[in-house]
C-alpha cells in the first residue's frame, strides 16, 4: 500500500526531541525521506540510534539554524543526499521566560534568533531548490502564545513574528507551487513544558493538571497531534491552503 509521502524528502529542525521528532516520526512511518538539524549532538545521536531500530533510515547533522551559512550547507546537503528538498518544517525553538522588567537583551535576543532568524534562514535556503521544482510545503511552528502570555513577551513576539513570516511567504511563494502554513500548538508535553514547569517551581503531574483543567477536550496534547496538523498542511492534495495558521490547542483560540 502506497503511504502518503513516498518520494517526498522532510527537513526538520530542532527535531532531536519534543515536537520536531514527534513530526519527524510521522514523516517516516508515511514513507518520506527524513533529515534533521538540531544543536543537540547528543539527542541527534539518540533520535538516529532510534529510528534506525525501527527501520526508519535518517539524515542528521549538528546545525546551529541562527548561522546562515550553516543552514544553507545543511539544506545543500539534504539535496544532495536525496535529490530534492519537498517540505520544510520550521521547527528549533528555545524558551527564556521572564517577567519584562527581568527580561534580559540575552533572553530576548535568543528567542528571536532561533525562532525567527532560524526559520527566516532555512526557509531562505530551501526555497531556492522548491522554486526550481515548483513544489514546496514549509509549515512553521507557532503558538498559542502568539496571543500573549505573562512572561513570555520574547516568545509571544517571536512566535507572532512567525505567523507574520507564514503569511508574507505565502504570498510571495505561492505561484511557484509552494504553500508555507503554521500550525499553533497548545499545552503540549515534551520536554519544554517539563523544564517549564521546573522554572516554575511546580510539580510537573500539577502542572499538567492545572493545564488540561483549561482544556476544553480534558486533555493534554502530545507531539503526534502536532505531526497530524503539519503533516495534513505538508499533503500534496492540501496545495490550496495557504498562509494559514491552525490552533492545534483542543479548544478554540482567539
Amino acid at each position: 500500500m502506497a503511504k502518503r509521502f513516498n518520494g517526498r524528502v522532510a527537513l526538520v529542525t530542532g527535531g532531536s526531541r519534543g515536537i520536531g521528532k514527534g513530526v519527524a516520526q510521522k514523516f517516516a512511518e508515511e514513507g518520506a525521506e527524513v533529515a534533521i538539524i538540531d544543536i543537540n549532538e547528543e539527542g541527534l545521536n539518540e533520535t538516529k540510534k532510534e529510528f534506525l531500530s525501527e527501520g526508519h533510515e535518517i539524515y542528521t547533522k549538528r546545525v546551529n539554524v541562527i548561522n546562515a551559512e550553516e543552514a544553507e550547507a545543511a539544506v545543500e546537503d539534504v539535496v544532495s543526499a536525496y535529490g530534492s528538498l519537498d517540505i520544510l518544517v520550521n521547527n528549533a525553538g528555545v524558551i527564556r521566560d521572564n517577567l519584562l522588567f527581568k527580561m534580559t537583551d540575552n533572553d530576548w535576543d535568543q528567542v528571536m534568533d532561533v525562532h525567527l532568524k532560524g526559520s527566516f534562514n532555512t526557509a531562505r535556503a530551501a526555497q531556492k531548490y522548491m522554486v526550481k521544482q515548483n513544489y514546496g510545503r514549509i509549515i512553521n511552528t507557532s503558538s498559542t502564545t502568539a496571543l500573549g502570555n505573562r512572561g513570555q513577551s520574547n516568545y509571544s513576539a517571536a512566535k507572532a513574528g512567525l505567523q507574520g513570516l507564514t503569511k508574507t511567504l505565502a504570498i510571495e511563494l505561492g505561484k511557484f507551487g509552494i504553500t508555507t502554513n503554521a500550525v499553533a500548538p497548545g499545552f503540549i508535553e515534551t520536554e519544554m513544558t517539563k523544564e517549564t514547569a521546573q522554572r516554575m517551581g511546580v510539580p510537573y503531574d500539577d502542572f499538567v493538571k492545572f493545564s488540561v483543567s483549561n482544556i476544553p477536550v480534558e486533555r493534554s496534547g502530545e507531539p503526534e497531534d502536532i505531526a497530524n496538523a503539519v503533516t495534513f498542511f505538508a499533503d500534496e492534495e492540501s496545495s490550496f491552503v495557504n498562509g494559514q495558521v491552525i490552533y492545534v490547542a483542543g479548544g478554540p483560540k482567539d
